[in-house]
C-alpha cells in the first residue's frame, strides 16, 4: 500500500467502486496539495519579505528598498511552493495521466508567468534606481525597460504556446518565422519607437525635464517621460501632449536646453520705422539730441569727425545731401544700442547688437539682438518688455515714426 493510495484502498474496502474511489482519492489529495502549497507559500513569503525588510534597513543603498516596493520578494517567494507543487502533482493524479499532463502544463505556464513577474519587478526596480542617479535620471530609461519587457513577454508567450500545443520551442519559432512580416507589421510602431529611442539617447537629442517646442503636435513645455512609443510633454498650461517617439527623429522640433545651459536667453525683436520719417539731421536737431545723456559724447565726437572730413574735402554743405551727415535713424540706432549696453537685465558678456534689416512694405525694421541675464520666463518677458517700453517711447525724440497699418475710415 502506497501513501497516495491509502484513501483509495480504504474506500474500496468500504464497498465503494474502484472508479469512484479513484476520483475521491484524487480530490482528497488535490485538496491536501492546495492546502500544503498555500501554507508553504504564506510562510515563505512572510520569512523572505521580513528578511528583505531587515536587510534593507541595515543597508544605505536604496536598491533593496525599491525591490521591496516593486514586490520582488513576494514574487520570488512563490518559486518554492511552485516547485513543491510540480513534484507532488504525479502523486495526486497517479491514476489519471491525462489530468496530470494538463495540470503540469498549467503549472509550467504559471511558472513562465511567475518568471515574467519577477523579471518585470527587477526591471522596474532598476528603472527606479537609475532615475535616482544624477548621470542617468534624464536618460530615456523607460524605453530600454520596455524593450526588455517586450522581448521577455514575447519569449514567455511563445514558450507558453509551445508548452500548451506540445510543439518543441525551436520548431515553434521556426514556424513563426514564416509569419515574420505580419509580426513586423503589428509591432511597426514599437520597432520605430525602439530605433528612435536609441538614436535619441545616442545623439542626446532630448532628456527628461528638457523644454521643447514641437509645433506640429502643439507641444511647448517640459519633457516628463520618454518611453518606447511616446514622449510626454507637460505644457506650460499644465496640459499633457503625447508625441510619438519616432517623430523626434522624423520631424523638426526645438529644444531649449542650449539656452537654459547658456549664460543668457536671447532677445530678438524688431520695431518698424516709417520710411518717410527718416531724414538727415540739421544743426538745430543735433543740438537738441545732444541733451540726451547716453549719446551726448558720441554726438559731439561724431559731429567733430564729420566736420573735419567735410572741411578737408571742401564739401558744399548748403545741401545736406553732400558729404557725410548724421541721420535720425542712425542716431536712434546708436542710442538704442547704448541703452541696452547699460541695461541691468542684459548679459554684457554676450552679443549686443541693434541692426537695421532690409526695408519692407511696413517700413524699416530696427532689430534688437541681445541676451537677458535672467533666463526665467517671467523675468525674461519683463526685461524684454521694459526695453521695448523705453525704446518705443524714445522714437518721437528722434523725429521718427513707428509704422502702423492705417485704420479703415467708415463712410456713410
Amino acid at each position: 500500500m502506497t501513501y497516495e493510495h491509502y484513501l483509495y484502498d480504504y474506500l474500496v474496502e468500504s464497498g465503494i467502486t474502484e472508479t469512484m474511489a479513484k476520483y475521491i482519492n484524487m480530490i482528497a489529495l488535490l485538496v491536501m496539495l492546495i492546502m500544503i502549497v498555500f501554507l508553504i507559500d504564506f510562510l515563505v513569503r512572510k520569512i523572505l519579505v521580513r528578511f528583505f525588510i531587515q536587510f534593507a534597513v541595515k543597508t544605505k543603498n536604496n536598491f533593496d528598498n525599491l525591490l521591496i516596493k516593486n514586490k520582488a520578494p513576494d514574487y520570488i517567494a512563490h518559486i518554492i511552493p511552485l516547485i513543491i507543487a510540480l513534484e507532488l502533482i504525479p502523486y495526486v493524479f497517479t491514476d489519471f495521466p491525462y489530468f496530470e499532463n494538463m495540470v503540469e502544463k498549467g503549472f509550467q505556464v504559471f511558472a513562465i508567468i511567475l518568471t515574467l513577474w519577477i523579471v518585470r519587478s527587477i526591471l522596474h526596480t532598476l528603472k527606479n534606481y537609475f532615475k535616482t542617479l544624477p548621470s542617468l535620471k534624464d536618460k530615456p530609461i523607460d524605453s530600454y525597460i520596455q524593450v526588455f519587457m517586450i522581448f521577455a513577454w514575447t519569449i514567455g508567450i511563445l514558450s507558453a504556446i509551445a508548452i500548451i500545443t506540445g510543439i518543441e520551442f525551436i520548431k515553434f519559432i521556426t514556424t513563426l518565422g514564416a509569419a515574420s512580416a505580419v509580426v513586423i507589421l503589428i509591432f511597426k510602431d514599437t520597432i520605430l519607437g525602439f530605433v528612435a529611442s536609441i538614436q535619441v539617447a545616442i545623439n542626446d537629442m532630448v532628456r527628461i525635464s528638457d523644454w521643447i517646442t514641437f509645433e506640429k503636435y502643439g507641444a511647448d513645455g517640459a519633457v516628463i517621460e520618454i518611453n518606447l512609443s511616446t514622449v510626454k510633454v507637460q505644457n506650460f498650461d499644465k496640459t499633457i501632449t503625447t508625441i510619438p517617439t519616432y517623430a523626434l527623429i522624423s520631424d523638426s522640433f526645438k529644444n531649449w536646453r542650449g539656452m537654459e545651459s547658456s549664460d543668457g536667453r536671447r532677445i530678438k525683436r524688431a520695431l518698424n520705422i516709417r520710411l518717410n520719417s527718416v531724414h538727415y539731421l540739421e544743426a538745430i536737431e543735433l543740438e537738441k539730441l545732444k541733451k540726451i545723456a547716453l549719446i551726448s559724447s558720441y554726438l559731439t565726437t561724431k559731429e567733430s569727425d564729420i566736420e573735419t572730413y567735410n572741411s578737408k574735402n571742401n564739401i558744399d554743405k548748403e545741401l545736406l545731401l553732400n558729404g557725410r551727415n548724421l541721420t535720425n535713424i542712425g542716431v536712434f540706432r546708436k542710442y538704442v544700442e547704448t541703452y541696452i549696453e547699460h541695461h541691468s537685465g542684459i548679459n554684457k558678456d554676450m552679443t549686443i547688437m541693434v541692426r537695421q534689416l532690409a526695408p519692407t512694405t511696413q517700413g524699416i525694421p530696427i532689430e534688437i539682438y541681445a541676451f537677458s541675464s535672467d533666463k526665467r520666463w517671467k523675468n525674461y518677458e519683463y526685461i524684454m518688455a521694459d526695453i521695448f517700453d523705453h525704446v518705443i517711447a524714445a522714437v518721437p525724440y528722434f523725429n521718427l515714426e513707428i509704422f502702423e497699418l492705417p485704420t479703415k475710415i467708415e463712410t456713410h
